[in-house]
């Protein structure tokens, strides 16, 4: 075959020059589109302001599960008696519930410590710590307790400053105490007055009176008596089945008197988060060391726990699993646990006195970690924790934290 004349063949340079020009700058720009829209996707935090922290050193909340069978010994059983019966998952013979426990917290950058009882009573001597929030907080509550009464028996039982359960560890004067509130604010039934009112005059007939600058009496003096406060709220908030806006709506005062018009429940938790955190800076003890814990993930699948919803896994999610359970953008069953921490990371920005204790990231993985049908209830508990469990790690990271904050 007879050679191309070389005007062709030179003809084509420059179509081919043009060609790997644009294949150069189409390749930086999907490049610098990754780096722009790649974050760490399944990170709850992505969606929020940038959380106060005691440290820049490592982020303890970002990291992966990683699975190891010999795990650091457990330092408490399913003997313990504090433990809610529902959570006590070994004993209820939950298929996995010696697996949980199995899986190890890693931050990305460093090590988060394993919590050492003996070695917190004797630092936190003469301390009083309080968890004020919902059943959550309790979770917490009692798993630290079990880790802390496997030194010492020696205790007394009380209810310190209207706490709903406390117990002080005598031969180091260190005191732990749950002070259970559901909404923070102070809450109670409301009818409709016969001689008529601001709400009347609306049509509403019953609800729920919520007062936005009241705190609730069961932990109104904690602030004064703890050095140590972990407060939450949340799971309450978006509770359709106890405050159903048509027939039991949330309705919000502030000085004793209606807010009008009527506020949807978001932005009464806003209210109750602004007015909560001043009553908390302004009233607590010399001092005192103040955490706000973020939100605490459900794992209903199928639909939400009225409705069917289950939750029967025996591993941890992975990160595409987690962004299709909790992604905003889904507004899936279990949505409201970034919503609400969007609300709270809003009431604590510039605000020096509160650290965030961010357990979400590590705990929307932990689909596995729920009581599921061993609750005792008669639907899947897929909402509080099993203990020994995720929680226990929860107080690796608030031990670790605190730690820091004291420069220990």
């Amino acid at each position: 075959m007879a050679t191309p004349p070389p005007p062709n063949k030179l003809s084509l340079f420059p179509l081919l020059s043009l060609l790997c020009f644009i294949s150069i700058f189409f390749l930086l720009s999907l490049s610098k589109r990754a780096s722009l829209s790649s974050p760490n996707t399944h990170r709850s935090s992505t969606v929020f302001p940038p959380k106060p922290d005691a440290s820049r050193a490592c982020d303890f909340s970002d990291g992966s599960w990683i699975y190891d069978p010999n795990p650091r010994s457990a330092t408490y059983d399913g003997s313990c008696k504090e433990i809610f019966k529902g959570w006590n998952c070994a004993r209820n013979n939950k298929t996995n519930a010696l697996e949980i426990s199995k899986w190890r917290w890693k931050p990305k950058d460093c090590d988060l410590p394993s919590f050492d009882p003996l070695k917190f009573l004797e630092t936190h001597r003469d301390t009083n710590i309080g968890f004020v929030g919902d059943s959550l907080n309790r979770n917490m509550f009692v798993s630290l307790f079990c880790m802390l009464k496997t030194v010492t028996s020696d205790l007394k039982k009380w209810r310190p400053a209207g706490a709903d359960r406390g117990f002080t560890f005598l031969r180091y004067n260190l005191t732990i105490a749950y002070h259970r509130t559901n909404l923070l604010a102070r809450y109670g039934r409301w009818s409709a007055n016969a001689n008529g009112g601001e709400f009347e005059a609306l049509g509403f007939k019953e609800g729920y009176r919520v007062d936005v600058d009241v705190p609730e009496s069961s932990w109104a003096k904690a602030p004064i008596f703890h050095d140590i406060l972990v407060m939450n709220t949340g799971h309450w908030w978006w509770a359709p089945s106890k405050f159903d806006p048509l027939k039991s709506p949330m309705l919000f005062f502030e000085g004793g008197r209606p807010i009008l018009p009527p506020l949807p429940p978001v932005d009464g938790l806003d209210r109750v988060l602004s007015n909560m955190v001043n009553f908390v800076e302004k009233t607590k003890r010399p001092g005192g060391i103040l955490f706000f814990r973020t939100q605490s993930p459900r794992h209903f699948e199928g639909g939400d726990w009225n409705h069917g919803g289950t939750c029967q896994r025996l591993q941890p999610l992975v990160p595409r699993e987690v962004e299709e359970l909790f992604s905003v953008r889904n507004n899936g069953t279990n949505v409201e646990v970034r919503l609400v921490n969007q609300h709270l990371y809003n009431s604590l920005e510039n605000r020096s006195g509160f650290h965030v204790l961010d357990i979400t990231q590590m705990s929307e993985y932990r689909a596995d970690a729920h009581p599921a049908t061993s609750g005792g209830k008669n639907h899947d508990d897929c909402m509080h924790w099993c203990l020994p469990g995720l929680t226990d790690t929860w107080n690796d990271l608030f031990v670790a934290t605190l730690g820091r904050i004291k420069g220990l």
